[in-house]
């Protein structure tokens, strides 16, 4: 998850909620990972690293992994280039200095990429990166699709026309999911058309359980990771749901919790990007 920061938010209680979830939500995680014994791995931006120092100092005395998340979680696709490297590069800087490593994942801000985003992650020493080409199988990055957009001034002919595949790069992929995410169903934010926030976590429970179940028996191997953020997840009807999916995955043959730099690599082994061989999608 990502640790309250705002950008441009225009009203206090956004702020507040903000600094609800770093005062408040992300204790109250860090206790529930610690009663499981999990690592996880946190993407915080920038301006939360140097906002609330000490729960992220706290996060990374517990042995959590930190991956990069943009700086004010900035939208990719609004920067220019020399915007979204100048973030990036501060992002590195920020969690060098805090967990004593540079970053190995970045999730981009929205889970939205630009084109230049790939060759940036690749330039500063990235393993992997979000997209939604699948959901619960690692893969590598596709870069460079291109597609002709509608335009009802031109004739049809000139826009009907298949989009064009890019290519694979050597970037671990690990898939971005709305369908597992805590926040679009449970989070209340003004102004948003399509804010919820009032929606029974015991809803959202079933859903996740019912993906896990499917993914548990059709594939031998997934990664099935859901994304919280301690604005949501650290309130408690949230809380309760998560002890209860953490107990039912749990109680499953070889499934075994990790971090997503321990997913990247255990991908990377399985299925060099120098080889030909690759998961069968399912």
């Amino acid at each position: 998850g990502w640790i309250g920061s705002y950008g441009g938010a225009d009203s206090p209680s956004d702020i507040q909620r903000g600094i609800f979830a770093s005062e408040v939500g992300v204790p109250r995680l860090l206790r529930l990972f610690k009663k499981y014994d999990l690592k996880t791995t946190f993407f915080i931006p920038g301006h939360s690293i140097e906002t609330f120092p000490d729960q992220c100092r706290q996060i990374v005395d517990e042995g959590h992994e930190i991956g990069a998340h943009g700086y004010t979680h900035e939208n990719p696709v609004a920067m220019t280039p020399t915007q979204e490297e100048a973030v990036l590069v501060k992002s590195v800087e920020l969690i060098e200095k805090l967990s004593g490593k540079a970053p190995r994942g970045y999730v981009a801000p929205w889970w939205e990429m630009s084109e230049s985003t790939a060759s940036l992650l690749q330039k500063y020493g990235f393993k992997y990166h979000s997209q939604g080409y699948r959901d619960f199988q690692p893969f590598y990055s596709r870069v460079g699709d291109s597609w002709t957009l509608i335009d009802y001034s031109k004739k049809a002919e000139e826009w009907m026309k298949p989009l064009k595949h890019g290519k694979e790069i050597d970037l671990v992929e690990i898939g971005a999911n709305w369908y597992v995410d805590d926040l679009p169903p449970m989070m209340f934010i003004k102004k948003a058309p399509n804010s919820h926030g009032f929606v029974n976590p015991r809803d959202i429970e079933s859903l996740w359980r019912d993906q896990f179940d499917w993914v548990y028996r059709e594939m031998d191997y997934a990664a099935f990771c859901f994304t919280i953020h301690p604005d949501v997840s650290g309130r408690p009807q949230v809380l309760l749901m998560l002890e209860r999916l953490i107990e039912y995955v749990s109680g499953h043959e070889g499934v075994r919790w990790a971090t997503f730099e321990d997913i990247a690599s255990d991908f990377r082994q399985r299925y060099p990007f120098e080889g030909k061989e690759r998961p069968p999608v399912i």
